[in-house]
């Protein structure tokens, strides 16, 4: 595996110059291998994880399970490109076991997310059942605590 790749899998808060120290790289091998990331579509980008909690105008956020018909020819690789790019849709995930999609959704209210389901998602011919589960709080977003004590932070006490 790239030894970039592994580094930003492992931390991706680590800044080109610390990459490079760890991998025992120069700073332009470093760039270069992130250019050949980008290149490969591997690196997509960067994102922050935000706790928008603190901010008091947070999104609302939604997990949707959907059941789909496949397409013949199209499987359900057809369907799942029509519903992704809806602006509400953060992310769309092919699943195994009882749901064939799964979708992290987005909206400034609780009636907005209810009305992509309803006005938008429901509709589209080939899907077959709904089922919004409404995100109420983040303990964790991806790999980091949120609004923790500081005591919380460390690890989890084991009694013998």
């Amino acid at each position: 595996m790239n030894p970039v790749l592994k580094l930003l899998i492992e931390d991706g808060r680590l800044t080109t110059a610390q990459v490079a120290q760890i991998a025992g790289l120069s700073e332009a091998e470093v760039t270069a291998h992130l250019e050949q990331l980008k290149k490969d579509k591997i690196l997509l980008g960067w994102r922050p994880v935000l706790d928008l909690s603190r901010e008091g105008a947070a999104a609302v956020r939604a997990v949707i399970e959907v059941k789909i018909t496949p397409e013949r020819g199209g499987g359900f690789n057809r369907l799942a490109e029509r519903i992704s790019r809806f602006e509400e849709v953060e992310s769309c995930f092919l699943m195994s076991g009882a749901y064939d999609l799964l979708i992290l959704a987005t909206g400034s209210s609780l009636q907005k997310v209810a009305s992509f389901v309803s006005e938008k998602l429901a509709p589209i011919e080939g899907v077959v059942s709904t089922s919004t589960h409404f995100m109420l709080r983040s303990y964790k977003e991806g790999g980091f605590p949120l609004d923790l004590p500081a005591e919380s932070t460390g690890r989890l006490k084991v009694a013998p």
